[in-house]
C-alpha cells in the first residue's frame, strides 16, 4: 500500500479464486469480489499460452488499465508460490505505472509463503 496511487491489493490463489489476504478496498472496491473475477483472467491467459505452446515463456504481470484506475496482475514465481498472483488496484491520476510495476516486482520477490 505504499505504491502511490495504491487503493488496494489482494493476494489471491488462482486455482479457487479465494483472497488469502488483503489491504485496502472501499465499498466501491470489494477486493474480494475483484480477486474472484481476475481469477478467470489469469486462467484465461494461463490457457491461452498453454494453447499457443509458449513452454519458455513466463507472465511478468498483465495490466488492465480503465478510465480511472490501472489493476496490476503479477503471478508469483517463487518455488512453494505456484498458483498464486498479488492483484494491485491503482488510482491512475495518483500512480506512476512504471514505478508501480517495479514495486510490485520487489514485493513479489520478497514475499515468503
Amino acid at each position: 500500500m505504499t505504491i502511490d496511487g495504491a487503493l488496494g491489493a489482494a493476494l489471491v490463489d488462482y486455482s479457487s479464486g479465494m483472497a488469502l489476504g488483503v489491504l485496502g478496498g472501499s465499498d466501491e472496491l470489494d477486493l474480494n469480489v475483484a480477486a474472484a473475477g481476475n481469477t478467470d483472467v489469469v486462467r484465461a491467459k494461463m490457457r491461452a499460452m498453454e494453447l499457443l505452446d509458449l513452454r519458455g515463456e513466463a507472465i511478468e504481470d498483465m495490466l488492465i488499465t480503465l478510465s480511472g484506475q490501472f489493476h496490476l496482475i503479477r503471478p508469483l514465481t517463487k518455488r512453494g508460490s505456484q498458483g498464486i498472483f498479488l492483484y494491485l488496484v491503482l488510482d491512475r491520476r495518483r500512480a506512476n505505472l512504471a514505478l508501480a510495476r517495479h514495486r510490485t516486482r520487489q514485493v513479489c520477490d520478497a514475499l515468503e509463503l
